[in-house]
């Protein structure tokens, strides 16, 4: 599925977004988890800072 996101992008104004990764802990279990997002290359600090 990645594959195909990506590849979308890349024709025209793909270049403008960056695919972003966060890794966040569980409270309750201790465990992490992965938040994944494509967002304009602007906003990539405050997609960080937000979430």
């Amino acid at each position: 599925m990645a594959k195909k996101v990506v590849a979308s992008l890349q024709k025209g104004g793909g270049k403008e977004h960056t695919k972003v990764i966060k890794m966040i802990k569980s409270e309750k279990t201790g465990s992490y988890s992965f938040k994944q997002e494509i967002v304009h290359n602007d906003k990539v600090k405050d997609w960080f800072t937000k979430s």
